[in-house]
């Protein structure tokens, strides 16, 4: 569904992304128009699916969380039974905290966060590299993080 918004539901956006914690408020003054409409279009872009969720971002490394990977997947065999069971699959791992299925050399990326490198050597070693139809895996270990942004660019409309 594409976005049917305005510059003020873009602006919304855009705050909320930055910092989904401020008050409906605080909110409505820095988009410009007063509480009761700003709560509204809010109430009116989560129940579209605009605003799918609220999250606090943790500090991995802060909680003990010192390893931060990539991981590309080739399945054996891409029926969509197949491509369906194995994103299933990334569901049960907890290690894995997002994934997408991809076109291209490999069928799945995975961003894993892991306490420390051998317990992320032991996902990859006893998961995923065992689990049913996988064919290849490649990883790629982060050094550090250059950039965190909102998921979505948003720009002046």
């Amino acid at each position: 569904m594409k976005a049917d918004l305005d510059a003020i539901d873009w602006k919304i956006l855009r705050e909320l992304q930055d910092d989904g914690r401020m008050t409906n408020v605080e909110l409505s003054r820095r988009v410009g128009i007063s509480a009761p409409p700003c709560l509204r279009r809010v109430k009116r872009l989560e129940d579209n699916g605009m605003i799918r969720s609220y999250r606090a971002i943790l500090n991995t490394p802060a909680l003990g969380k010192d390893v931060v990977a990539f991981c590309q997947i080739g399945l054996h065999h891409q029926a969509d039974a197949e491509l369906k069971a194995f994103a299933e699959r990334t569901r049960h791992w907890p290690i894995v905290r997002r994934a997408w299925m991809v076109s291209g050399d490999s069928d799945f990326l995975l961003h894993c966060v892991a306490d420390n490198l051998t317990a992320f050597q032991t996902f990859v070693i006893e998961d995923l590299t065992s689990a049913p139809n996988v064919d290849t895996v490649r990883t790629a270990l982060t050094i550090r993080q250059v950039k965190d942004e909102g998921l979505v660019a948003i720009s002046a409309p």
